[in-house]
Order: C-alpha cells, then sequence, then structure tokens
C-alpha cells in the first residue's frame, strides 16, 4: 500500500492541488482518514477515507485522465514545472 506524506502537496486527478494536514480516525468507525486542505478558492478543509484517497483512478469511468491515483504526491520540482509560465 502506499504511504502518505503529512504536509505533502499532491495533485487531484482533475488538477487541483491539496495539502494534506494530518490522519485521524473517524470517530464512528475508526476507519482512518485524511484532513488534506484545497490550495485553490478558499483553502477548504476536506476529510477523506485513507484508502480511497491513495486508491488508483477509475480509468473505466475516467477514460481519458493519465494520472494513476487519485491524488499523486507532487515535488517541490514539479510543482515549479506545473505553474511555470503561468
Amino acid at each position: 500500500m502506499r504511504e502518505i506524506k503529512i504536509h505533502g502537496i499532491y495533485r487531484h486527478f482533475k488538477g487541483d492541488y491539496y495539502l494534506v494536514e494530518e490522519l485521524a480516525k473517524d470517530s464512528e468507525t475508526k476507519e482512518d482518514v485524511v484532513v488534506y486542505r484545497s490550495l485553490y478558492e478558499d483553502g477548504g478543509l476536506w476529510v477523506r477515507p485513507l484508502s480511497m484517497f491513495l486508491s488508483e483512478v477509475n480509468h473505466e469511468k475516467y477514460p481519458n485522465v493519465s494520472q494513476k491515483y487519485r491524488f499523486q504526491l507532487i515535488s517541490s520540482k514539479s510543482l515549479k514545472s506545473e505553474f511555470k509560465g503561468k
């Protein structure tokens, strides 16, 4: 299974960027969840099950997506290249 990087920046397969703030537990199910912040608009805070956050893109539903995972960790070097010239 893939590991999550706390304070890592992740690119969602639809294009937006998110900062992983922390891992937490769902109070009802005890399931591990990821707490992450959008790096656009209002910077809202979100929660998603860890297993879903680390899952692969459903390429049957999204056949034109080249990214393998729903959320892909990016490096500062790749972040610079994403925004170069914008």
